[in-house]
């Protein structure tokens, strides 16, 4: 049996165009660790990715042993996504100089068949693997993004502002504007490896949720 790609399958997710589009994002399961800190530099970001891809594999690989879940079927892990913000105030993708302040939820998408059962399991896997990490920071969560605007960035990661601006303006005309909160925040969806791609052929979708202006 082919194994599901969700980056193929849902290329409205997961492959936007160069210009920004509109859509409705729906719910679904991630695990995800919340951090703080420059992700370029800090202990707590290299250590959150060492657990999420830690559990990801222990679920994705269960069937080599044959611990895997009710409903498993072959897929290919999604790729890494974070949540932004920073520890003063809102976040837009454009304004921070210091990464020191940023705020994160690195999080990846899990099939339909991981439970809180499921989860709870494959933590007490990876831990007895890994002892030295502290997978208690992981939690598996339901979201539901809703209305955003989104675009595929190319390039690097500091020239995001001109495709964040392409978005604002995308949405401005079509009678939207921004709606970055606490719970709504900037969103990146990394489809490139950057220790493995030249920085100018980075691949991200970035997505900020809007609503109606006026309300």
């Amino acid at each position: 049996m082919e194994k599901l790609d969700y980056k193929k399958v849902y290329k409205d997710l997961y492959q936007p165009p160069s210009k920004p589009v509109i859509i409705d994002v729906p719910e679904m399961v991630f695990i995800a660790v919340d951090g703080k800190g420059d992700p370029n530099s800090c202990i707590e970001y290299k250590d959150a990715m060492e657990i999420l891809y830690g559990l990801s594999f222990t679920i994705k690989m269960s069937k080599m042993n044959g611990t895997q879940p009710d409903g498993y079927f072959e897929y290919v892990v999604p790729p890494l996504e974070g949540l932004w913000s920073v520890d003063d105030g809102e976040f837009d993708g454009t304004n921070v100089t210091d990464k020191n302040r940023f705020r994160w939820t690195s999080m990846i998408r899990q099939p339909e068949f991981v439970t809180d059962e499921v989860f709870e399991y494959t933590k007490a896997v990876l831990q007895k693997k890994k002892p030295q990490l502290d997978v208690s920071k992981a939690k598996l969560v339901t979201f539901t993004e809703g209305l955003c605007v989104q675009i595929m960035h190319k390039g690097c990661y500091d020239d995001e502002p001109a495709s964040i601006e392409k978005m604002r303006a995308f949405a401005a005309d079509n009678g939207y504007r921004e709606d970055l909160s606490t719970g709504r925040r900037h969103h990146e969806i990394y489809l490139s490896d950057p220790r493995k791609c030249a920085a100018e052929k980075l691949r991200t979708v970035i997505r900020h949720p809007i609503r109606l202006i006026g309300m």
